[in-house]
């Protein structure tokens, strides 16, 4: 089976030639400049630069979720927030015009990379099946096909409303209010794939779902230990943290299969006498490169000789902590002392002197954060594997105090918030009771879809609608053909958008791009210019003003698409779509009404900076069932692949955010022109007598046993350990069934496929 995926035939010859350069410094500055060439945006990309992220009248970098400088520094700014404004603001359009020249069947040739670079769609379209080709609708017909649709279904549960990280708060809060209003919890969205194993394991350790820690507890930390988290490329702005960390002299360990360019040293753009004089900073003090999914047997192992440590060292642990606020310990204590350092070693892919390596350097410090991302969750134990991270942390009361705490990486900019404002397909009920309460609806309260099983029920029939807002569904779901499938079975698909991507092609019997207006985007209502708010990922929410005018006249704001639709599903509702749409400080005041810590929203998101969402663990209260912090004792999960085959982790390239790709080049890792590769261990190379650049076959095995093959991938040495390997996503989610995702998260499987690897045949 191949991927649904085109991509752009390059006749230029494939480089690899390893990176020793800084991460950032000059080569992010050279390849920003040749990016803004490129998109002929020399002048509102430089504008751009200086309102991105300002914390007064500047709009939130639309990439990544980490936290704004807080120190009023006027250039809280990366390579790929500025690819990712400046692709957002580029001067192409998509109009009638390109849509009657360019049937489906055609543009479904098409590279992603191609359909994306057209520009910025222009205003609504609609799918004719005669003429296979999207033509204009209006916006009243276009809200009133999706409002007749829905109320044809004879049940709200055949349709689903997902979404991606790029919704604000306000049009979040409105989106989940329709759904619910209508009467479904179907809400699947981006979470699912990403943090949704970081989210329940988190809830059911600590009683929050999030991260307890801010940007002043990584600017106090002794240690700070990144697993799982290529920084460099997927969250930049972390390596001004990282390099601040190591000369105020803490301690930092990463922990990937990959030591990747964001491991070694940087020079961050706005230190300009560092820039200047090509001083870099290391940003690394250990790392350790374990097997894939070894994390937790390393987590273990450090927590192992943590207690080891303890039987003569009475600083260790913080007894005191221990006895006060968790639960558990005992049981965790004998799990430790019973599991053996030659099996720790073994599902580690780390031997004891590294582990203990580690351990000693938590022991040392006063105050540690673990962070992590996706190589942490996207396994089938990713919620055992956050709680052991809890776990480590509790033994030495490293959380609710200045600079410890667990902090999750968050992978786009308003996915936390997405989260806070309402899109769950398992609400708690006392967020329902407050939406009932305030809003005068009656939400259904059984469990809804996630994404997974949305396009399970989209296969058998069960869901025959499917609304998405923002994203590029097709492309960051696993299974790629299986997804595609699934939506044109559908008999309505929309997709709210700002550019042309693979979703618009694989779509229903009926078919709607709705084009809404980017972040950057000065946003017009009734009652003047509208700011939206968002959360990042260390929970501080804060407001965004666009800078620009809109790419189009035709082009709504996300709140007034959501709004236009409800009303026409709903047209006797008693909601007051209208309003809200009209001034976005009405939404503001139904969120403080309904949500837990938006109390007074309108007047503290206009503060300076914002405003951080209130956590009871921070202050070391964890609302779970004993009131304590628990401890967690999951068995060690075997992780080592079977004889012949390698465990394969997908990722993004360097030059790529999500699911849109810049160019075939991944600076970081030393690839020019080709992403259709695998990285793997020299060793695992010669045993299948493979060279640089050979062609070959990937063969993924699925839980159910079936198998899928991308055909002709290049392989590439790296170092990463035996028996792994690694490659670009959204290329290789085909490798992913859909029945391969964790049963303890329902997230698919996507840094750990079981793979063979032969040369094409």
């Amino acid at each position: 089976m191949r991927s649904c995926l085109n991509r752009h035939v390059d006749e230029r010859e494939p480089e690899f030639k390893p990176y020793h350069h800084p991460a950032a410094g000059w080569g992010a500055a050279k390849s920003v400049t040749k990016f803004l060439i490129r998109e002929r945006e020399l002048v509102d990309g430089p504008r751009a630069i200086l309102k991105m992220n300002h914390e007064n009248g500047g709009f939130d970098c639309p990439g990544c979720a980490w936290p704004d400088d807080t120190k009023g520094l006027h250039l809280d700014i990366c390579e790929n927030g500025i690819k990712h404004v400046t692709w957002e603001m580029t001067g192409k359009r998509v109009g009638p015009e390109f849509f009657a020249a360019h049937p489906v069947s055609e543009l479904r040739k098409w590279s992603d990379t191609d359909l994306e670079a057209q520009g910025r769609l222009t205003e609504p379209m609609r799918y004719d099946a005669e003429t296979d080709r999207y033509v204009p609708i209006s916006w009243p017909a276009a809200f009133e096909l999706v409002g007749r649709t829905l109320r044809d279904l004879d049940s709200p549960d055949r349709a689903a409303f997902y979404t991606s990280g790029r919704l604000g708060n306000e049009a979040t809060f409105l989106y989940q209010l329709w759904a619910r209003e209508y009467g479904t919890n179907n809400l699947p969205d981006c979470s699912n794939m990403c943090h949704e194993a970081s989210g329940r394991a988190l809830q059911w350790a600590i009683g929050t779902g999030k991260g307890t820690v801010d940007i002043h507890d990584w600017e106090e930390a002794d240690a700070l230990f990144i697993l799982g988290v290529n920084a460099a490329s997927n969250a930049p702005r972390m390596l001004t943290a990282l390099a601040e960390a190591y000369r105020r002299g803490a301690q930092v360990v990463h922990v990937n299969p990959l030591v990747e360019a964001g491991a070694t040293r940087t020079i961050i753009p706005h230190d300009f006498a560092r820039m200047a004089t090509f001083r870099a900073t290391p940003t690394s003090t250990l790392d350790l490169q374990p097997r894939i999914g070894g994390d937790l047997a390393l987590l273990r192992g450090m927590a192992k000789a943590l207690l080891e440590m303890a039987e003569t060292d009475p600083d260790a642990l913080d007894t005191e902590f221990l006895e006060a606020h968790t639960a558990g310990f005992e049981e965790y204590r004998v799990l430790c002392g019973e599991t053996k350092w030659d099996e720790l070693e073994r599902q580690s892919g780390l031997p004891e002197s590294r582990i203990r390596a580690a351990a000693e350097v938590y022991r040392a410090a006063e105050r540690s954060i673990i962070s992590w991302c996706l190589g942490v969750t996207q396994h089938e134990h990713g919620v055992d594997t956050v709680r052991e991270i809890v776990n480590l942390l509790l033994l030495r009361g490293n959380i609710g105090r200045p600079g410890a705490g667990p902090s999750p990486v968050r992978g786009h900019s308003n996915v936390q918030g997405n989260r806070t404002c309402g899109i769950d397909h398992r609400p708690a009920a006392k967020f329902l009771d407050k939406l009932a309460d305030v809003c005068g609806i009656t939400p259904p309260r059984h469990h809804g879809l996630d994404t997974v099983n949305t396009i399970e029920a989209m296969h058998r029939g069960e869901v025959t609608v499917f609304v998405g807002m923002g994203g590029n569904f097709v492309l960051a779901a696993p299974d790629t053909p299986y997804t595609a499938a699934g939506l044109r079975g559908c008999e309505l698909t929309v997709q709210v958008s700002t550019k042309l991507n693979r979703s618009h092609l694989e779509h229903g019997e009926q078919a709607l791009i709705l084009p809404c207006l980017g972040r950057t985007e000065k946003d017009f209502q009734a009652a003047g210019l509208q700011a939206t708010s968002v959360e990042d990922a260390m929970s501080m929410v804060h407001l965004s003003v666009g800078m620009k005018r809109p790419a189009s006249p035709h082009l709504l704001s996300e709140p007034a698409i959501i709004a236009g639709m409800a009303r026409a599903t709903l047209p006797e509702s008693a909601t007051p779509w209208e309003d809200y749409t009209g001034d976005y400080d009405r939404i503001r005041d139904t969120m403080a009404q309904v949500l837990d810590g938006f109390e007074d929203f309108n007047e503290r998101v206009r503060e300076p900076l914002g405003f951080r969402i209130h956590q009871p663990a921070r202050e070391r209260v964890f609302l779970t069932p004993s009131g304590r912090a628990e401890f967690s004792t999951a068995p060690l999960p075997d992780v080592v692949p079977a004889e012949g085959t390698l465990a394969l982790g997908t990722m993004r390239s360097h030059d790529q955010w999500n699911t849109t790709i810049y160019s075939d080049d991944d600076r970081y890792r030393g690839i020019k022109n080709l992403r259709t590769l695998i990285f793997m261990n020299p060793g695992d190379m010669r045993e299948r007598g493979l060279a640089e650049f050979d062609e070959v076959d990937i063969t993924s095995t699925a839980k159910d046993g079936t198998t899928r093959s991308l055909r002709r991938y290049r392989a590439v040495p790296y170092d990463i350990p035996p028996g792994c390997a690694a490659g670009y996503m959204p290329e290789m989610n085909v490798l992913c069934a859909i029945g391969d995702y964790s049963t303890q998260s329902d997230q698919p499987l996507m840094k750990h496929l079981k793979v063979t690897v032969e040369r094409a045949g």
